[in-house]
């Protein structure tokens, strides 16, 4: 299994154990990752198997966590929320950083993630325009605890992307 999970203060804590993988797995995850619609028929012939085997590949990848989900991946500037920031927050104590998970349900945000470095948590949020993130800054900065917040406007993506199954 690619990861094991905890259950811990009411928190998931994930322990990462990469999942050996063959060129033929690596393969399949290349193509899946460039387009996740594709057939098991139009995979097989991508990495020259059967589509039952490429079937049980798959199922096996999904099974051990290296396949996550399959999704479509949205463009936030046409859906309206057009203003990308990354906060990098700073708190006092573990509990602080803890309490800022009540965050992960807001639609406005895209990735929270506790880092090390100058500051304790990683913010990705996509807003609709500045007021809109006035209030959300306003809303991280009333948790007890945060100590500093410092906001990252970006101007232009160049590129997004998971990882690389290479």
């Amino acid at each position: 299994m690619g990861m094991s999970d905890q259950e811990k203060d009411g928190v998931k804590h994930m322990k990462h154990k990469p999942v050996e993988l063959d060129a033929i797995d690596r393969k399949i995850l290349g193509a899946l990752a460039e387009n996740a619609g594709r057939s098991y028929t139009e995979l097989s012939e991508i990495v020259n198997l059967s589509a039952p085997a490429v079937h049980d590949r798959v199922k096996r990848l999904k099974r051990d966590g290296v396949i996550k989900g399959t999704v479509a991946i949205l463009d936030g500037c046409k859906l309206g929320r057009t203003l990308l920031t990354f906060l990098v927050i700073d708190t006092s104590s573990y509990h602080a950083t803890r309490a800022l998970l009540q965050f992960t349900n807001r639609r406005e945000v895209e990735e929270l993630h506790t880092v090390a470095g100058d500051g304790c948590v990683l913010l990705k949020v996509r807003a609709a325009d500045t007021e809109s993130l006035e209030n959300f800054l306003m809303e991280i900065q009333s948790v007890e605890g945060v100590r500093s917040v410092r906001s990252y406007i970006a101007l232009s993506t160049f590129l997004e992307r998971g990882p690389s199954p290479d």
